[in-house]
């Protein structure tokens, strides 16, 4: 039986009748919708203390301090923590010991008559989840996809209403509650692409894992992760950013893996327009690298993400399998340039012309999108077993028709060669120790970097 999907409207009734709720709204910039639902229902005199709107930046820095951007995680933290705290300070002692409280925030930029470009923005809600408890807390970052600013208002009231409402009521279950954050919301008109909970209701709840649920189960393209293992926003970190990015299953990451990294890095560093203080350096699994075996394993996932962040690189989960798609999303959020590390296999697969058939303008549309901004790949070479010889991007083979088009790529520079033709390295392929690891055979250390084979022992991963 399929599952029921409540309205806003219900969802907001329920919340209202409930004797045990009581809450405040602050909404500033554009986020104003979300108290509508609650008024326009009936009953909220039993649920709002108080419903704010600041659109003035004035009156916001005087209710919340000052802030060098309004539409921010700061901004957001400032309102939930000024907004919850008033709650306790005036109504603990007369209804504390019956009511578990909340506070809702939001401060959200969308598109306007004087700013006509997608809007995006920060909702949360700090509540208890049972009367007496320590808060917990619920943060998200959107991105507006809408072509009018009523739309935009419409989703982000019905998100709102989703946002409380999953708070309160299925806090046990984490992604449950985030899948339900689309509940009536129109189809690609938001993408949450950053969703962190804290708190008691949420001790079992590893962020890491709800970064890949909100890919996994469509409600962002992609959702980072930090060398520190901590969920942020991808706009926010790839800001006046150069990204160094090597794209592959790392399961588990080679001494072949550090070394293209490295040398792309080495070869990234000397490029005009290149900051070496600037340079954000992350390792990309896709969905379809993450489910190579069916199901995506969380567990499994959890350990490439360990060792990836293991070895001080970020952490990108997307959807692109093709990389002119994964380069457009990144040159959203900088206008730095952007490499993309990889070894012979993926060069070739990006050559494969069925590789585009879903394109109007096939190989050619691809290579236009991918190489349109200030995009490079960088190659190293791949050791053939079966022949001992390397095969490289001097000697790649690519279909006739396309040689030419492969030549202007080389003499542009926009694939380059990485000099490893010396390393013996490359001849270790992930797969094969990784059925070392299972069948343990000990040789399996001697091919990844100390760290990691300190963690896979440590922790029995892929085992």
């Amino acid at each position: 039986m399929d599952k029921v999907v409540q309205t806003p409207h219900q969802k907001a009734l329920t919340i209202n009748l409930d004797k045990s709720r009581y809450g405040t709204l602050a909404e500033i910039g554009a986020g104003q919708e979300t108290a509508r639902w609650f008024f326009r229902v009936g009953a909220a005199a039993g649920t709002i203390a108080s419903a704010m709107s600041a659109y003035d930046m004035t009156f916001s820095d005087v209710i919340y301090g000052k802030a060098k951007r309004y539409v921010s995680r700061e901004r957001l933290q400032a309102m939930l923590c000024r907004e919850y705290d008033l709650l306790f300070e005036r109504l603990m002692e007369k209804r504390g010991d019956n009511t578990a409280f909340f506070a809702f925030a939001n401060t959200v930029a969308a598109r306007s008559y004087s700013r006509d470009i997608n809007g995006q923005g920060w909702l949360g809600i700090r509540f208890q989840h049972k009367e007496k408890e320590v808060h917990s807390q619920i943060d998200i970052h959107v991105s507006l996809n809408n072509n009018s600013n009523l739309q935009d208002q419409e989703t982000l009231g019905v998100l709102g209403v989703n946002l409380i409402y999953g708070a309160l009521y299925k806090y046990e279950n984490a992604e449950d509650l985030l899948i339900s954050l689309l509940d009536n919301i129109a189809p690609d008109s938001v993408e949450i692409d950053m969703i962190e909970f804290s708190g008691p209701a949420f001790s079992e709840v590893d962020n890491r894992l709800m970064a890949l649920y909100l890919v996994q189960h469509g409600l962002s393209n992609a959702a980072m992760i930090n060398s520190e293992g901590k969920v942020v926003q991808i706009a926010d970190s790839l800001w006046q950013k150069s990204v160094l990015i090597e794209r592959s299953r790392f399961r588990p990451p080679t001494k072949l893996t550090v070394d293209l990294m490295d040398n792309a890095f080495q070869a990234f560093v000397t490029d005009e327009n290149v900051d070496a203080d600037h340079i954000i350096t992350m390792g990309e699994m896709t969905l379809r690298d993450l489910s190579e075996e069916g199901e995506i394993d969380v567990k499994d996932f959890l350990a490439r993400a360990e060792l990836l962040c293991a070895l001080g690189w970020d952490v990108l989960i997307s959807n692109y399998g093709e990389c002119y798609r994964l380069a457009q999303y990144l040159f959203r959020f900088t206008d730095k340039p952007i490499a993309l590390a990889m070894g012979v296999p993926l060069l070739k697969r990006i050559f494969r012309e069925s590789y585009y058939k879903d394109l109007p303008g096939g190989i050619l549309e691809s290579f236009g999108r991918l190489f349109k901004n200030d995009l490079r790949f960088y190659v190293c070479p791949m050791h053939d077993n079966e022949t001992d010889k390397l095969q490289g991007v001097s000697n790649l083979e690519v279909a006739p028709h396309l040689q030419h088009l492969y030549r202007y790529l080389l003499d542009n520079g926009f694939v380059r060669s990485l000099d490893l033709a010396e390393n013996e390295n490359l001849k270790i392929y992930s797969h094969e120790v990784l059925e070392m690891i299972r069948s343990n055979n000990k040789d399996w250390c001697s091919q990844v970097p100390d760290n990691i084979a300190e963690v896979i022992s440590k922790k029995h991963l892929f085992s």
